[in-house]
């Protein structure tokens, strides 16, 4: 086995570390340099603390999970301006649920 062979397992045992440990910081770097496993982590951990931001910036650089988490934590804070961002954005998910939120 080579060394390139065994980058990948090793990043991937950095990535669960950080998720241990509730690095958000680490986690990010890892998403942000594409590592899909890491931007899972960092989605769960943050739907975890309902940090809307942590959500908000990764559903912002377009990723389709972190924007359902994002609706569902706006959705159960009544969080009515974040669900309109996202609606005006055009998610029409973010949209029913500020449709009935307001009917309520």
């Amino acid at each position: 086995m080579t060394d390139a062979d065994q980058e990948p397992a090793a990043i991937g045992e950095l990535i669960e570390l950080a998720a241990e440990r509730g690095d958000v910081d680490g986690l990010r770097r890892f998403a942000d340099n594409g590592s899909s496993d890491a931007a899972d982590l960092l989605i769960e951990l943050a739907t975890e603390r309902g940090d809307l931001a942590e959500l908000r910036r990764l559903s912002d650089a377009g990723n389709a999970t972190a924007a359902d988490q994002l609706i569902e934590l706006a959705t159960e804070q009544d969080d009515l301006a974040e669900l309109r961002r996202l609606a005006d954005q055009g998610n029409t998910t973010a949209a029913e649920q500020l449709a009935e939120l307001t009917a309520e």
